[in-house]
């Protein structure tokens, strides 16, 4: 699926605070009351959903984990899962 590109402004008031426009809410599946997360790379930034970030993150560290512990696929999950409630 091809990701939207669209660019949006906001005007930043006098304590920093800015308004995220709704097509950006929208695009990043965040709604009142949820967190965002900003990621600044030099003069650029990155506004993400941040419990979508923390999931990435978790992945990223997790990387080759499973492979370390033996499991190869998904029967070896199942068997150890089964081994583990008896």
């Amino acid at each position: 699926m091809a990701e939207a590109v669209f660019v949006n402004d906001a005007r930043v008031m006098s304590k920093g605070q800015v308004t995220i426009p709704k097509n950006v809410r929208a695009a990043l599946g965040v709604e009142t009351g949820d967190r965002v997360t900003f990621i600044v790379d030099g003069s650029n930034v990155r506004v993400v959903n941040s419990a979508v970030y923390v999931l990435m993150c978790l992945q990223n560290q997790m990387k080759g984990e499973a492979e370390k512990a033996g499991f190869l696929n998904e029967d070896d999950v199942a068997e150890w899962i089964t081994n583990s409630r008896r």
